[in-house]
């Protein structure tokens, strides 16, 4: 995961060329963390999709391996091992994936197991759960699976013919034999239509964080524009019992990160803690210019994600603070193709990051402020420009720096630090 190129980030998980998409297959096993992510290894385009694959022992060092799904030539998947989730099944790591066999409409929910490396899979020729015979259901897509009361369920993504979107739910107790309990989330509630908007809800996840029920969408919608245009949203509520299912009753709701690029997160939900990954699209860059760098996508830094008053809150993981290495003077222009900035905003302390050219014209790339005091930490990784300010949700920018380029920091806060990024 390294490149000269100036806009790669090479701190983050991406391989060195390719497409790169939604993570998938957030676990972690034995102690070691695994994450695997739509792939095209062979071109910087939205095709020919199979599960990329590393690993880490330290959400640092990042090991690649050969992709773990892959499609096959006359099988439910020879159009795309597409979104999916990975559960420790009784000491069987297994993925529950979306697999295509001609076109995304027919898409079935696979099946594929694993040794406990996680590196060589064996994936089932049939699907395990077919597309519901309810015409009204256009797109069903991306199983998660979670745990309630000791019985273990599956959530997919769908969307309803004339745009409304659905969160199906199935008992799935053995991972093979699922049981259709009708829709856990629909579109009637108003709080639900203000949150999130969509035509299709994609990615869902659902964990328990702090002794709430989120629920994590993401927006596919081909009506909506500006910032909420194809974002991702959440919302904090309860889980009830609903005849032979259950019910997701949604008390609070927001955008889980305030720009366009962020799509498609995923998380796990470990005894200690939730972490969640997202991946980034490629903005303010032509289709011409992607195939010249050669790459498409990065996922996020890990989040670590809590829900404090009904509001779900992400901050870096606590191990990208190993991260640091040499301080550096953020007063000067800043010239490192990675590094991190920490100050304290109020409302007569904003601070605004910016990107030079050799002409000196500067881009307002975060222009960041508070109303009370508040911590602010920005991570910058080539193109990557990760932004989380105390109490706000975070936001995921995009920058096309060049080997010439030079970062600039405008602020009056007197805590203003910066330092150098690199493994330790």
């Amino acid at each position: 995961m390294t490149s000269s190129d100036p806009t790669f980030p090479g701190l983050h998980i991406r391989p060195a060329a390719g497409w790169l998409n939604d993570p998938n297959g957030v676990c972690r096993i034995d102690g070691r963390y695994h994450v695997f992510f739509q792939y095209n290894p062979d071109s910087p385009r939205h095709r020919d999709i199979v599960w990329g694959h590393v690993s880490s022992t330290d959400l640092l060092h990042w090991a690649e391996h050969p992709p773990g799904l892959v499609r096959r030539a006359g099988t439910i998947s020879q159009n795309g091992c597409w979104t999916g989730c990975i559960v420790d099944d009784g000491g069987v790591p297994t993925a529950i994936y979306t697999a295509v066999h001609d076109h995304a409409g027919n898409a079935e929910a696979a099946l594929a197991r694993s040794d406990r490396s996680l590196i060589t899979w064996t994936q089932d020729d049939h699907g395990v759960m077919a597309p519901p015979n309810d015409p009204a259901i256009s797109d069903v897509r991306d199983p998660f699976v979670f745990v309630h009361e000791g019985r273990r369920y599956v959530i997919q993504g769908a969307g309803r013919a004339g745009g409304e979107p659905s969160i199906l739910l199935y008992g799935a107790d053995r991972l093979d034999d699922w049981t259709e309990l009708g829709a856990l989330l629909d579109y009637s509630d108003p709080l639900v239509r203000e949150v999130a908007r969509s035509e299709i809800w994609e990615c869902p996840n659902l964990a328990l964080i702090d002794g709430r029920w989120v629920l994590i969408v993401s927006l596919w919608d081909s009506t909506a524009s500006g910032p909420r245009a194809n974002s991702v949203s959440y919302l904090v509520g309860e889980l009830i019992t609903d005849g032979p299912g259950l019910r997701f009753v949604p008390e609070s709701g927001g955008q889980l990160d305030v720009d366009g690029s962020f799509y498609a997160p995923q998380l796990v939900a470990l005894p200690d803690r939730t972490l969640l990954w997202g991946f980034a699209r490629e903005l303010g860059r032509t289709q011409e210019q992607i195939d010249a760098v050669g790459w498409a996508s990065v996922l996020t830094y890990p989040r670590e994600l809590n829900v404090v008053d009904g509001v779900l809150l992400s901050r870096p993981a606590r191990e990208l603070t190993a991260l640091r290495r040499s301080e550096l003077d953020p007063t000067h222009p800043i010239r490192e193709q990675a590094f991190e900035l920490t100050a304290t905003l109020t409302p007569t302390h904003p601070l605004t990051l910016t990107l030079s050219d050799l002409s000196e014209v500067r881009s307002p790339i975060a222009q960041l402020s508070s109303d009370k005091s508040a911590e602010v930490r920005v991570l910058v990784d080539g193109s990557m420009v990760e932004v989380y300010v105390e109490g706000q949700q975070p936001q995921t920018l995009r920058a096309y720096p060049t080997a010439d380029s030079t970062w600039h920091v405008d602020t009056l806060a007197p805590d203003l630090t910066a330092w150098r990024h690199a493994l330790p």
